[in-house]
């Protein structure tokens, strides 16, 4: 069983990626979130795998962050997610954003991902809620996505070219910091604020 592979990053695209392990090259499926974050050809890289064993295949799916991997397994737990699905799912979602909406059971936010049914989104719900904690500092925004402001502050950044799952992070972090319930425009404002960092 894999569990971590460090080597050179040998090639990228979206979704698989090869990493060079001492002239051997694995070909790993990864999700959006990890992809954005990975260096450049030929630099070094550190990922958590899990390893799918199928009767015709050996699947490696790798994360940058325990987190990630974590939800993954998580995910293809849930009677009728699979591996394909699980890697959609953290790619249309922050993992922290995950959690916040199975902690919320906020249906909404899960049947915005892409490939996530009404049904599939509330088995999600129901099988995921109680093994999904937030971590400290981390309690609902009062602002979840179904709401207005919060709803118009993510189309705008995703209409400025942002991936869902970053301006998502953003939108949630600045309506954590504003406390109060902030207008567009100072939603906005702290969104940008917080995305320029990156």
């Amino acid at each position: 069983m894999i569990s971590q592979i460090r080597g050179r990053l040998a090639n990228k695209a979206p979704g698989e990626i090869i990493i060079d392990c001492n002239g051997v090259g694995y070909g790993i499926r990864v999700p959006l979130s990890t992809f954005y974050e990975l260096p450049e050809i030929e630099e070094e890289v550190l990922l958590q795998v899990y390893t799918h064993v199928r009767e015709d295949a050996l699947l490696l799916y790798g994360f940058l962050t325990p987190k990630e991997k974590e939800l993954f397994c998580l995910l293809i737990g849930v009677s009728g997610v699979g591996p394909k699905l699980a890697i959609n799912v953290l790619s249309g979602i922050s993992a922290g954003n995950l959690e916040r909406a199975l902690c919320e059971g906020d249906l909404i936010c899960l049947t915005r991902i892409p490939g996530i049914g009404r049904k599939t989104a509330e088995r999600m719900l129901v099988e995921l809620k109680d093994k999904v904690t937030l971590p400290a500092g981390a309690a609902a925004t009062g602002l979840p996505l179904k709401q207005g402001v919060v709803k118009d502050a993510l189309s705008a950044l995703v209409n400025l070219g942002y991936t869902r799952s970053i301006a998502e992070e953003a939108v949630h972090e600045a309506a954590r910091q504003h406390g109060d319930e902030p207008s567009l425009e100072e939603l906005l404002k702290e969104s940008l604020r917080l995305l320029a960092r990156h």
